[in-house]
C-alpha cells in the first residue's frame, strides 16, 4: 500500500500512471521474493510484463507520445541484452529472472526517456555494490556471498523514474 501511495504522489496524474502503480506493486512482490529466495518468479514478472505493455500502449493512445512507446521496447531490449551479456560473462552474478526485470525495467525507464535509463541501471548498481559494501565492513558477508541484485534494480529504477518525472524537464532527462 505504501508502494502505491508514494507512487501517486510522486508521479501525479499523468497517463502513464496506472503502469506506474502496476510496476509499484509487483516491484514490491519482486524484492520481497528475491531478498528471501534469490528468485524473480516468471509468475510475477509475465503477467507484469503484458500489463506494462499494454498500459504504456494506452497511455500512448491517450498521450500521442508514439516516441515513449518507440523508445520504451528499444531500451527493453537494450537491457535484456546488456544483462544477458552479464549474466552469461558470470552466472553466478546475475540470473535469467535479472535480465527478464531488466527489460520490465528498461522498457519503463525508457517510456520516461534516456536519461532516465542511464541514471535506473547505473543507480541499481551502484546502490547494490555500496549494499554489498555495506554487509562486508559489518560482517554479515563476505566476497562470495551471494546477494539479491532484484531490490536493488528496482530501487534504482524508482530513483531514476523519480528524479525523471519530478525534475527531468529542469535536470534535461
Amino acid at each position: 500500500m505504501l508502494a502505491v501511495v508514494l507512487t501517486v504522489l510522486v508521479h501525479g496524474w499523468r497517463a502513464d500512471l496506472p503502469a506506474a502503480l502496476v510496476l509499484a506493486v509487483a516491484g514490491v512482490l519482486l524484492a520481497a521474493e528475491d531478498l528471501a529466495s534469490h528468485r524473480l518468479p516468471n509468475a510475477v514478472l509475465a503477467p507484469t510484463g503484458l500489463a506494462l505493455t499494454l498500459l504504456l500502449l494506452v497511455a500512448t493512445l491517450v498521450s500521442g507520445a508514439w516516441d515513449g512507446l518507440v523508445r520504451a521496447a528499444v531500451a527493453a531490449v537494450a537491457c535484456a541484452l546488456g544483462y544477458l551479456a552479464l549474466a552469461l560473462l558470470r552466472p553466478a552474478g546475475l540470473g535469467m529472472g535479472d535480465v527478464k526485470l531488466g527489460a520490465l525495467l528498461g522498457a519503463w525507464l525508457g517510456w520516461l526517456g534516456w536519461g532516465a535509463v542511464v541514471l535506473g541501471v547505473l543507480a541499481g548498481f551502484v546502490l547494490g555494490g555500496v549494499a554489498g559494501l555495506v554487509l562486508l565492513v559489518a560482517g554479515r558477508a563476505t566476497r562470495t556471498t551471494a546477494i539479491a541484485f532484484g531490490p536493488w534494480m528496482l530501487l534504482g529504477a524508482a530513483v531514476a523514474g523519480a528524479l525523471t518525472v519530478r525534475l527531468g524537464p529542469v535536470l534535461g532527462l
